[in-house]
């Protein structure tokens, strides 16, 4: 379906080829996890060579919902993006834990029925607690490319931040491996 180019945890660039099969799996967990309808919209803050801009841009077109268009100059800009939040009011955002961060404090108390997706990075347990009290409905996602996209999905709760990358999505397995790259 598409090339991306990833560095991963080695810091070397390296191709990755993603299979339609792989992006229709995603996205249709995607649909059954985030449900969208005409009249909800996907804030889209995420540049077209990360992959996390699949689900920005595909799960709203695929549920006849409004994809709205954030340009870099805007994502750079804290408080304009704030203000841009605000005034587009979208149903759901996703960003990584970086963004959210110089986001979170300026959102509070501001938003209503935001459904808030992070994922990217680790997530600290204080941005956590912070983006609870920004929406009731947090959602940490983790995977590399390779596995287009998300692997896991785990909710977070506004009582137990620490939620970790949480369960597969569908046709997806999961192996926690110890040091030595045993099961």
């Amino acid at each position: 379906a598409y090339i991306m180019y990833t560095s991963g945890s080695t810091g070397t660039p390296k191709a990755v080829m993603i299979q339609h099969s792989g992006v229709v799996n995603f996205l249709t967990d995607m649909c059954r996890r985030f449900p969208m309808r005409h009249g909800d919209s996907f804030l889209s803050v995420t540049t077209m060579s990360f992959d996390i801009s699949v689900l920005e841009i595909f799960l709203p077109l695929l549920s006849g919902a409004t994809v709205i268009l954030v340009g870099r100059e805007l994502v750079h800009d804290s408080e304009g993006l704030v203000e841009a939040i605000i005034q587009s009011n979208p149903t759901i955002m996703q960003a990584t834990p970086s963004l959210w961060r110089t986001l979170v404090s300026g959102l509070s108390g501001r938003m209503n029925g935001l459904r808030i997706l992070v994922g990217g990075e680790a997530l600290p347990d204080d941005l956590a607690v912070a983006l609870n009290n920004v929406s009731p409905d947090v959602t940490n996602l983790y995977g590399p490319t390779e596995t287009t996209i998300w692997s896991t999905v785990a909710r977070v709760a506004a009582d137990a931040p620490s939620s970790g990358i949480g369960r597969p999505i569908a046709n997806t397995e999961v192996f926690v491996l110890d040091r030595f790259g045993g099961l």
